[in-house]
């Protein structure tokens, strides 16, 4: 079957994009420890017309076929805002990519990549990185460490032949993106406890929940804190006003106040902290299928999980307060408050932090300190497409 050629198809229109959803939710099946997603949700990603990140992007995606059967997909796509950062933050002028990699054996995986690179090289581009599905803020990188336990929300999980598959075809990690396991049942530290405790007395510090009934605004503030906090980092790409008021949209549904917090310092927000119940705990129950009666159990989770686990997708501090003293006590105050409302209200026995990138010592450092440990690797990879 090896030798049968390998026919790469350019996907378009929405039968186009649903068949392409559709072969990776295939993929994914195979693997033991995969959560089935929301298909909806799924097809929104890939539709120009409902993701905003198209609004500054250029993309094509591609199956692979042989004997007329699907055997993979990928997508390759220029982030037209990542095209205007300097190189050393991981992208800048000419850097393409590639996302949503699934392959049925190394010469399909081979096949596809180099479709992409072409697709890239004929828009002007002269590297490839990847994977990266679709927006740096969605799922970058591939799973290399932790395929033995299921992914929690937002989080991709790919099998492990995928990365020998593209190493394979010529591409070198340029990045590591790593997420932590917590045990959120035990205590701080003794030293991490005196930083809280003086944090508490310092008059100058409020540490608040979420406004939910003024959501657009805190997403707002919460957005631009990120925007200034994350800016010097590795791969940032910096969110537009059409990608935050979709951000807030999406995000409501998962957002209980009391675990997501906004910091102030003399009135001025200057840090946030963000935590999702793990969604996936229901997702699995219901298969990924709202009908017919998946949206009653997904409804009654979301308005009260239960021994949920939770993940820490993103928090920021000012760059102001980079490198200060401030900004660990901050970030200490956060996670010890959600700790404890996650432990009593919810049940809650473990968390995830991440991703961190792998060079932000200041965040891996607040993760050691509170016991947290390594338990994922992602790894972006990258390619010349200059002969």
């Amino acid at each position: 079957m090896g030798s049968v050629e390998v026919v790469i198809d350019r996907v378009e229109g929405k039968l186009g994009r649903e068949e392409f959803v559709d072969l990776g939710r295939s993929f994914a099946t195979r693997e033991p420890h995969w959560v089935p997603q929301l298909r909806s949700e799924q097809l929104e990603l890939v539709d120009p017309a409902r993701n905003p990140f198209f609004g500054h992007a250029d993309h094509q995606l591609f199956i692979a076929r042989r004997n007329g059967t699907p055997v993979g997909r990928i997508s390759a796509h220029i982030d037209r805002l990542a095209l205007d950062l300097p190189r050393e933050q991981g992208f800048g002028p000419g850097a393409g990519m590639f996302g949503y990699f699934d392959a049925e054996d190394e010469a399909v995986a081979h096949a596809l990549l180099h479709a992409a690179e072409d697709w890239l090289r004929e828009q002007g581009m002269n590297r490839a990185l990847g994977p990266i599905s679709m927006s740096i803020w969605e799922e970058p990188g591939l799973l290399v460490k932790g395929q033995d336990h299921d992914p929690m929300i937002m989080m991709g999980h790919h099998p492990e032949h995928y990365q020998h598959w593209i190493e394979s075809a010529g591409y070198a990690r340029a990045k590591t993106l790593l997420t932590y396991d917590l045990d959120v049942t035990g205590d701080f530290p003794p030293l991490i406890r005196r930083i809280v405790q003086s944090g508490e007395r310092n008059d100058r510090i409020t540490v608040r929940p979420v406004d939910t009934a003024r959501w657009d605004e805190e997403v707002a503030i919460i957005l631009e804190i990120l925007n200034d906090a994350w800016s010097d980092n590795w791969g940032f790409v910096p969110f537009t006003p059409a990608e935050i008021a979709n951000a807030g949209k999406k995000l409501k549904p998962i957002i209980h106040a009391d675990i997501n917090l906004i910091a102030e310092l003399d009135g001025k927000p200057v840090a946030f902290m963000l935590t999702f119940p793990d969604v996936n705990a229901v997702l699995r129950k219901i298969r990924g299928r709202l009908f017919p009666f998946g949206w009653f159990h997904l409804l009654r989770w979301l308005r009260r999980p239960r021994n949920a686990a939770m993940r820490v997708p993103l928090m920021g501090v000012r760059r102001e307060l980079h490198n200060s003293r401030l900004a660990s006590q901050l970030a200490f105050m956060m996670i010890g408050q959600i700790r404890d409302v996650a432990t009593v209200r919810y049940g809650t026995r473990r968390a995830e932090i991440g991703w961190i990138l792998d060079d932000n010592q200041g965040m891996k450092a607040i993760a050691d300190a509170i016991g947290s440990e390594i338990n994922r690797e992602y790894a972006i990879y990258e390619r010349s497409l200059v002969d």
